[in-house]
């Protein structure tokens, strides 16, 4: 039979064995999107799926604007940079994606620091200084620029479709443990951990620097929503347009701690607004209107023109989502064990929007570095 004997002509070619994502928020069904779209097959699981209104599930709740975060390392900004550019030609392909470009008004209380936001002006188009006349002697500085908001109540189904469309499975189970994944799919090799806070609970990857924490927004009817507006400093609070809902998100709160029992309350900053003192039960699903009135009342100093101090009941809704921390940042790394290799991506808190699609090219490139591995011989 000659030579060609001691090969396994049974054996399945890494290209045809599907890539096995644990979770299905943004992180997840990005990353599903851009491997499908290079050619790898891809199977995502998750307790929660897109269409999902569960308050755990949070891609469904965020505000999802693109904003250059400060005190991040160059290659975390890159990362936001890419998903910049993959989130552009979405909104200039049309409203499908949920995607749309919007004009950004940005007020700094204080003197921004070197690793401050600035860094997106070499992102962001129409990027300018405002001029003192322009904003409140309150502020030490305004910039002006267009930025790009995404609808989630859009953008998830749109991702699931085309993920369905390209060939991607969907599995609603919830796990215990990536094990169970390994039994699950026992041909696969690469296992992609997007399962956010829940890699707290995994047995077999118990993050103790995961953390839940309850963001809480309010939603407000209105036909003027083209602008985003963001207070940067100790009155953290922003009013993010959704021009394809027809209304503003407004927000810049949340809360810190165990899902079930005490809590501590707090906003984003350390200002006189801030209950950080302040014991709550973190009753995730309900409403908490002090925060409500709080943050109507901040949204209406930064963008009176848009905001009314009292605004119609009828005009306001409400938003609760568990966002998944991770304290020290996100976690996006590679680990084989044994014939497996799993890549980890979770923990992005309320930055999933602005990381994702930059998370997903990192994943597709580190897919294609362990295919390198097992290819070339």
């Amino acid at each position: 039979m000659g030579e060609c004997g001691e090969f396994d002509t049974n054996e399945v070619p890494f290209s045809q064995r599907p890539i096995v994502i644990l979770g299905a928020g943004i992180i997840g069904c990005s990353t599903a999107r851009q491997l499908l779209l290079n050619g790898f097959p891809v199977v995502l699981v998750g307790e929660y799926l897109p269409g999902d209104q569960n308050i755990y599930y949070a891609s469904a709740w965020a505000g999802a604007a693109w904003h250059a975060a400060g005190g991040i390392t160059p290659d975390q900004r890159y990362l936001q940079a890419v998903t910049h550019r993959v989130l552009l030609k979405m909104a200039q392909d049309g409203p499908e994606a949920g995607v749309s470009i919007v004009n950004a008004r940005e007020y700094l209380e204080q003197k921004p620091a070197p690793d401050s936001a600035i860094w997106g002006k070499t992102v962001v188009s129409k990027f300018r200084e405002m001029s003192p006349g322009e904003y409140s002697p309150n502020f030490n500085c305004a910039w002006a620029y267009e930025t790009l908001v995404t609808d989630p109540t859009r953008h998830m189904p749109y991702l699931r479709k085309q993920v369905e469309s390209l060939g991607g499975h969907f599995i609603r189970q919830r796990v215990e443990s990536l094990q169970e994944l390994y039994e699950m799919f026992p041909e696969s090799r690469i296992f992609i951990n997007a399962s956010g806070w829940g890699s707290k609970n995994l047995r077999d990857v118990q993050d103790d620097k995961c953390f839940p924490e309850r963001g809480q927004n309010v939603f407000l009817a209105t036909d003027q929503c083209d602008t985003l507006y963001f207070r940067n400093g100790k009155e953290y609070t922003y009013v993010i347009p959704r021009p394809l809902s027809k209304g503003v998100v407004l927000g810049g709160v949340k809360q810190q701690g165990t899902l079930y029992g005490i809590s501590k309350s707090s906003k984003f900053s350390k200002s006189p607004h801030n209950s950080g003192s302040k014991l709550t039960i973190f009753r995730s699903p309900e409403v908490d209107m002090d925060i409500a009135r709080d943050e109507i009342a901040r949204a209406h100093r930064l963008a009176p023109e848009i905001v009314p101090e009292h605004p119609s009941a009828d005009k306001v809704s409400y938003i609760i989502g568990i966002r998944p921390s991770r304290k020290g940042g996100f976690r996006l790394d590679s680990e084989r064990k044994g014939s497996r290799v799993i890549l980890s991506a979770y923990g992005f808190g309320g930055g999933g929007y602005a990381f994702s699609y930059g998370i997903a090219d990192a994943l597709v490139k580190m897919v294609e570095t362990v295919e390198r591995e097992n290819v070339i011989l």
